[in-house]
C-alpha cells in the first residue's frame, strides 16, 4: 500500500484536499515539534489489527509446540537473535511473543517495540565477546570519586 506524506499545517489549512488520499493510501502528517501522525481508514486499521492478532497467536502456538522452530522463524526475521546465547535466545523468543500477543490483543504495541529494541541491544553486546565479558563483571569497587559540579556564574 502506498503512503502519502503531508505537512500537518497543510492538513489544518485544508483537510478536504488531503482526506481524499485516504481512498487508496494511508497518510502521514509530518509535524515539526512532535511525532508524526498517521491517518487511515478504520477498515484498514481493523484489518491490520486482526491480522496481527491472528499472526501473533499462530506464532505463539508454534512456539509452544516447537520452541526450536519458533526461534528459527524469529532468527530468520531478526538475524541478530543468533548473537544471543542459547538460554537468552529462548527467553527472548518467549518475551517477544508474550509482548506481541498482548499488544495484538490490546492494540498497545509500545511494550513490544521497547522489548524488541532492548533485546536487539543485548544481542549487539553479545556480538562483541570482549564487551560481553567486561559487562558480566566482576566490577572492581565503586570506581573513582567524581567531584561535585561547580556552578558557573
Amino acid at each position: 500500500m502506498e503512503t502519502k506524506r503531508f505537512s500537518y499545517s497543510a492538513f489544518l489549512r485544508g483537510p478536504s484536499k488531503i482526506l481524499p488520499s485516504l481512498d487508496n493510501s494511508d497518510v502521514i502528517l509530518e509535524r515539526r515539534d512532535d511525532e508524526d501522525l498517521i491517518l487511515m481508514r478504520a477498515e484498514r486499521f481493523e484489518a491490520g489489527t486482526a491480522s496481527l492478532r491472528i499472526a501473533a497467536r499462530a506464532l505463539a502456538i508454534v512456539a509452544r509446540r516447537n520452541v526450536g522452530l519458533a526461534e528459527e522463524v524469529l532468527a530468520e526475521e531478526l538475524p541478530w537473535v543468533t548473537w544471543l546465547p542459547d538460554a537468552e535466545r529462548s527467553e527472548c523468543v518467549r518475551e517477544l511473543l508474550d509482548h506481541l500477543i498482548a499488544g495484538a490483543d490490546t492494540g498497545e504495541l509500545l511494550p513490544f517495540g521497547r522489548a524488541l529494541a532492548s533485546w536487539r541491544s543485548t544481542a549487539v553486546v553479545w556480538s562483541d565477546p570482549q564487551l560481553a565479558r567486561e559487562l558480566q563483571g566482576p566490577f572492581p569497587g565503586d570506581g573513582p570519586e567524581v567531584p561535585p559540579p561547580t556552578s558557573e556564574s
